[in-house]
């Protein structure tokens, strides 16, 4: 291919390519983003005001989160806001818990192994899976480092 020939396909490319608005998407997923993190610090505020230690806070906080998560995903209300938002909704823990639910729910007609079982972990097995291996391997050089 000469260079007019490049050039001319770039042209049509670019013409042919719907626009993104670049800057629009980056502050939806900020302020989303900072919503859901935003809203997190509130509950885990709340729950050490109502007298529990901060560790236990911030394990709760997570578990109700990954609830409210899992609740959006079962009534369709996260993958709007998800087409909203972009990647302000995938960051935080409930991107996270829709990844695993969103799957699980499309699929629990095929049964509780088969469907729910396996379809559920389809995106979220591999950040499991290099999760664990990455945290035994950095146990083992802070053991061995010691």
């Amino acid at each position: 291919m000469n260079q007019t020939s490049k050039q001319q396909y770039n042209k049509m490319v670019k013409a042919a390519s719907p626009g993104s608005a670049v800057w629009l998407n980056c502050v939806k997923a900020f302020v989303v983003g900072g919503a859901i993190c935003a809203i997190g610090q509130v509950i885990h505020n709340m729950l050490m005001g109502a007298g529990l230690a901060r560790e236990d806070a911030g394990t709760v906080t997570a578990i109700v989160l990954v609830v409210a998560a899992i609740l959006l995903t079962a009534l369709g209300l996260y993958s709007k806001l998800g087409k909203f938002a972009g990647a302000g909704s995938v960051v935080p823990i409930t991107g996270f818990a829709n990844a695993i639910a969103s799957p699980a729910i499309e699929h629990k007609k095929e049964g509780l192994v088969i469907g729910i079982g396996t379809k559920m972990f389809l995106i979220a097995g591999p950040v499991i899976v290099y999760g664990t291996l990455t945290s035994v391997l950095v146990g083992i050089v802070y053991y061995f480092l010691k």
